[in-house]
């Protein structure tokens, strides 16, 4: 489907999804939020997709909420709080939670500066890599007075931990992509040339795998976090009692057997 804000290519079993507000520099509009929303919620029934690759176009990733989109204002009685708390609400968390969910593993390749909510959507990837003149700010405190939001506060101290997180909220410096990687804010920093060619072999090395075990062990790491260590060796044995009984289990035993590459089908 066309979108306004957003341009889809497929490729195989692997859908490109590139933010094109290159002139905002991606910058999150009411516009590209409803056609992420729209995306994602078409990729729920898109059994031909099983992967997907989530950049930017032009010079950037994803410079954060478009803060010159005009969306409306607030109501007659109601703050300037209770209008972007609603905002948050009914616009950027659908978005999160959807892009967080995808019913397929989700690879984000970040083209250039990621800044604000843009971190945080590119956190959203089950993996993500970078451009070497990539950047990451986190600038809602020192530029704006706000805590982080669209679910950075979450985010950031998973992958880097709680000192570097409040360290980079409470400054705002920005992170180049070689240290993100270093510090585990990425998975890899390539050359600016490569970037795409990386992060389609990854999108098309994930779209040949196990979907179902892949989505197992992205809610195994989300929700381990907040388990005791008693409870996760559970539902360790809970996911694996269901993926055992899949078709891609079979077909990993019998190439294992036959010592060739195994042949997924996602089911």
């Amino acid at each position: 489907m066309p979108y306004e804000n957003l341009t889809c290519e497929q490729n195989g079993a692997v859908l490109t999804v590139r933010l094109n507000r290159a002139a905002k520099m991606n910058s999150l509009s009411r516009g590209l939020l409803l056609d992420l929303r729209e995306c994602a919620g078409a990729l729920a029934t898109d059994k031909a997709v099983r992967a997907v690759l989530l950049t930017g176009s032009g010079r950037a990733f994803c410079a954060g909420a478009d803060l010159t989109d005009p969306d409306g204002a607030p109501a007659p009685g109601e703050s300037l709080g209770q209008w972007v708390a609603a905002r948050l609400r009914n616009h950027f968390h659908p978005v999160v939670e959807l892009w967080s969910r995808l019913p397929v593993p989700l690879v984000v390749a970040v083209n250039g500066i990621a800044a604000g909510a843009g971190v945080s959507l590119a956190l959203l990837g089950d993996v993500t890599i970078a451009a070497r003149s990539a950047a990451f700010a986190v600038l809602f405190t020192p530029k704006l007075g706000l805590a982080p939001d669209m679910g950075a506060t979450y985010l950031l101290p998973r992958r880097i931990g709680h000192a570097r997180a409040r360290y980079l909220a409470l400054t705002g410096r920005p992170v180049g992509a070689e240290e993100a990687e270093r510090i585990g804010l990425i998975a890899e920093c390539v050359d600016d040339a490569a970037l795409e060619s990386r992060a389609a072999a990854l999108a098309a090395e994930l779209a040949a795998g196990p979907t179902r075990a892949q989505l197992a062990l992205r809610d195994l790491i989300d929700e381990g976090a907040l388990r005791t260590f008693a409870d996760q060796l559970e539902r360790e044995a809970l996911a694996q009692q269901a993926l055992a009984d899949t078709r891609d289990f079979l077909e990993g035993i019998s190439a294992f057997r036959e010592k060739r590459p195994p042949r997924f089908q996602g089911a």
